[in-house]
């Protein structure tokens, strides 16, 4: 009996399901055959540690973290935050208004003056010598250095403050709250600087400086004056026009203010003749003033969220130039590893990657409630951050959508047949898939103190998303 084997004999056409590694699919797509990919990974990576983690908290835990889950998605859905005013950070914000001694806040989580990043060491001095504590930045410096001004982080006053952001007792901060129907929300931010030579780029100049005291001396004032007259302003209402408008209000918020601009014009115009002209000048180049109203806003939110136990959702995401961290609904407790650098960027010319700095500033928390890069896919502007088309961005948001447990029923994308912007991000299904939030941001010059270098989308780090995981799960 014959042993030898028939031929083989391959079909003239050759179609492909490649799962798994895309480098197959693109060999067999270079030689010109179809080729579907499928892109799967082992769940958690396939760390024994998370797999054990993740079988905890969907199989024995399941429903109560589900039900925990249902009630923050809600509360991130339906609070309405209103601005109601401005003050001093002293006055007003928690553990400033009572500390009675020298206290900056900063973005991002706790750190000492040795790890501080150079953008957000020069806006502390600039903050320093705004305060009246030093006469210059080389006198701030050695303040600092010394320990004689403290540093706090603003998430654990009730406020969030923006890319390299450090601000004093004397800084004005919108003052913002909401109703929860047991209570109230209060959360704070500061005034949003505007571009330019500003400490929140990382500047430290007398221009710089001198921006602190207009917000000081003029802009808090002013806002004031005109909540005085018109009263709360629902801030989620605007913004919501704006999504619609193509902002995304992280990285662009120009609709969002000239909706804000519009319905302020008539009360600006009766401001006392002595601030008048300041403020509309200070407001007419600030196309980016709405982002701190919606930072605080989004803090209202989250601190709302916040309060809901056993959940598995993120209520804070921050970072500070050196470290990033995460908080969970319920928990205090940070989980922290280094700040990521920011990758899919546009540089301004003369610049590039060597120059950047790793990501900063709490305005990561707009990506939790569904702003940023969930509403990614109706944005042109941040379109061009993301590959240069509407899919692309269109596919931003659809990866939110994969790590998040519901969708958003006022922040909608006209683009996307008017879905819901994804909301609640859930970090069992960031661990398992692999899949970490991406932030729209602006680029900080590393070093140069030359203010911002570009801007780009930063990928937030696994570490801290599987930290927290273990910890829910009791695995640490």
């Amino acid at each position: 009996m014959s042993t030898t084997l028939p031929p083989i004999v391959l079909p003239d056409e050759v179609a492909v399901v490649n799962v798994g590694l895309p480098m197959f699919a693109d060999a067999v797509r270079s030689q010109g055959r179809p080729v579907e990919h499928v892109d799967w990974r082992p769940p958690a990576g396939g760390r024994p540690e998370a797999i054990r983690a993740l079988t905890r908290l969907y199989a024995g835990r399941g429903a109560e973290i589900d039900a925990a889950n249902a009630e923050v998605l809600r509360r991130l859905d339906t609070g309405v935050p209103f601005l109601v005013g401005v003050a001093p950070a002293g006055e007003v914000v928690p553990g400033v208004s009572d500390a009675g001694d020298r206290v900056l806040l900063h973005c991002g989580p706790t750190i000492g003056w040795e790890q501080v990043a150079d953008p957000l060491r020069r806006s502390m001095r600039a903050a320093t010598v705004a305060e009246g504590w030093a006469a210059d930045t080389a006198e701030a410096d050695g303040l600092l250095a010394a320990g004689a001004v403290r540093l706090e982080p603003a998430n654990l006053h009730d406020t969030v403050v923006p890319m390299a952001s450090a601000i004093g007792p004397t800084a004005p901060v919108l003052v913002i709250e909401m109703s929860t129907g047991d209570g109230t929300v209060r959360t704070f931010a500061p005034i949003n600087q505007g571009p330019g030579e500003v400490p929140w780029f990382g500047r430290d100049t007398d221009a710089a400086i001198a921006r602190l005291r207009l917000l000081r001396d003029v802009a808090g004032p002013a806002v004031a004056a005109i909540l005085a007259r018109t009263g709360p302003l629902d801030i989620l209402a605007l913004a919501a026009q704006g999504i619609a408008m193509g902002d995304d209000l992280h990285m662009r918020t120009q609709a969002a203010t000239n909706l804000l601009v519009r319905t302020w014009l008539p009360h600006i115009a009766a401001l006392p003749e002595e601030s008048r002209q300041g403020f509309a000048d200070f407001l007419g180049g600030n196309h980016l003033f709405f982002l701190t109203l919606a930072m605080g806003a989004a803090r209202a939110l989250t601190a709302w969220a916040g309060q809901v136990q056993g959940s598995s959702i993120v209520t804070t995401m921050s970072r500070n130039g050196t470290t990033f961290g995460i908080r969970l609904a319920g928990s205090d407790r940070w989980y922290v590893t280094d700040s990521p650098p920011v990758g899919e960027a546009l540089y301004y010319s003369g610049y590039g990657p060597d120059d950047a700095a790793p990501d900063i500033g709490d305005s990561a928390v707009l990506e939790l409630v569904g702003l940023g890069g969930p509403a990614a896919g109706n944005s042109p502007a941040v379109a061009a951050f993301l590959g240069g088309s509407m899919a692309d961005a269109a596919r931003a948001t659809e990866v939110f959508r994969r790590i998040c447990v519901g969708a958003s029923s006022r922040f909608t994308l006209p683009a996307l047949g008017f879905s819901g912007t994804p909301v609640g991000v859930d970090v069992r299904a960031v661990v398992e898939l692999g899949i970490t939030p991406k932030v729209t941001t602006g680029i900080l010059a590393a070093h140069s103190g030359v203010g911002q270098v570009g801007a780009g989308v930063a990928t937030a780090p696994l570490d801290c998303f599987v930290a927290a995981l273990l910890d829910l799960a009791g695995e640490e």
